[in-house]
């Protein structure tokens, strides 16, 4: 239980970041990404529309989504039905401001290296985040565009949509690929919360978790 809550607040940072003649555009849709969590494959999917976005993935017998409108609110939702267990953690103002600031701050810099990836033509960029001085290897596309809520608004200025890239935080390695994309239909009251969770801060989440 302490993994999947600890989980639970790890996908939140993480949940915290385009050829003309064949480029389609998305407005609204669902992203469907291989997650891999240190070593460890989950299936994560993004529902975006405008700013708002819900990355949703089952951890064990844990339902996890992230909610997040830009910057500015996050909301975690875990449910585990064997626990009877449903928790909706409210960010506080300061606790998103805290975990905004834990972002990294990247810089990217095009490569020449190609390569296809489940049918997406993508172009490598160098990603160097500035505050763990650290580079990753990023994957761009320019057959599609959609809005950074698909992806995340760090990989705002990566030159194309992201295909394949890394984050390292909380001492979690994430590895998000690019399954598929779709327009499909944003399914009503995808972006809040439904009745039966108890709510908390993310504070109180990550306590239930161990603290990690």
């Amino acid at each position: 239980m302490n993994k999947l809550l600890s989980a639970a607040v790890g996908l939140a940072l993480s949940a915290t970041a385009f050829s003309a003649s064949a480029q389609k555009a998305y407005t609204e849709g669902v992203a469907i990404y291989d997650a891999k969590v240190n070593g460890q494959s989950i299936e994560a999917k993004v529902f975006f529309k405008g700013d708002s976005s819900a990355t949703a993935r089952q951890q064990g017998p844990a339902s996890i989504k992230v909610i997040q409108f830009k910057d500015e609110a996050i909301t975690v939702l875990v449910d585990v039905p064997v626990a009877n267990m449903k928790k909706a953690a409210v960010g506080t103002p300061g606790e998103v401001e805290e975990m905004m600031s834990q972002m990294p701050s990247f810089t990217f810099k095009p490569g020449t290296e190609t390569k296809v990836i489940n049918g997406f033509k993508c172009t490598k960029v160098i990603a160097t985040d500035a505050k763990a001085n650290k580079s990753y290897d990023v994957w761009v596309t320019k057959d599609i565009t959609a809005p950074s809520s698909a992806y995340g608004v760090v990989y705002a200025k990566a030159g194309g949509f992201p295909v394949e890239f890394t984050l390292n935080q909380m001492g979690m390695t994430v590895t998000n690929t690019l399954k598929s994309i779709s327009g499909d239909k944003v399914p009503a009251g995808t972006f809040s919360i439904p009745a039966g969770y108890d709510k908390m801060t993310l504070t109180d989440l990550k306590a239930l978790g161990g603290g990690r």
